[in-house]
């Protein structure tokens, strides 16, 4: 074999195994805890920048303990609101529900109404073009 066939096959090979290592991310796995999440901690909103929202921290389950995940901003969906994490308590085991987007009843939306290309004059407000431009209407034009 080749050198170059065999670094190829190698790299291919790789690819395929870390493919397969990712897949299981994005399957979401439900399982119930017997033990209560801590209650929340507090953790001061910074001032957020316009267009993003505050995601409150949350208790996650690291496999046989809880683990605080902090707060953070993250950008804003118009027409929706952020639902933080949360804990639900069924019988003797507690559920967690990952924070989501859900639509705001209460968004109205904005229509933002564009110029028609024929209102831009690129001059000025009369629609005569500015100073010298083409030749035309200007105050260098002889």
């Amino acid at each position: 074999m080749k050198p170059a066939n065999a670094v190829r096959s190698l790299l291919l090979s790789m690819l395929i195994a870390a493919g397969a290592a990712a897949a299981p991310a994005f399957a979401q796995v439900n399982f119930n805890i017997n033990i209560a999440p801590p209650a929340p901690r507090y953790e001061a909103a910074p001032a957020i920048a316009p267009g993003y929202v505050w995601a409150p921290g949350y208790w996650a389950w690291n496999g046989d303990h809880h683990v605080w995940i902090r707060g953070r901003t993250i950008v804003h969906r118009p027409g929706y609101r952020w639902e933080p994490d949360r804990w639900e308590q069924r019988d003797l085991a507690y559920y967690r529900h990952p924070g989501r987007w859900e639509r705001d009843a209460g968004h109205k939306a904005v229509k933002v109404k564009k110029e028609p290309k024929h209102w831009k004059n690129h001059g000025d407000e009369h629609g005569r073009g500015s100073a010298g431009m083409h030749g035309k209407g200007g105050k260098n034009d002889n």
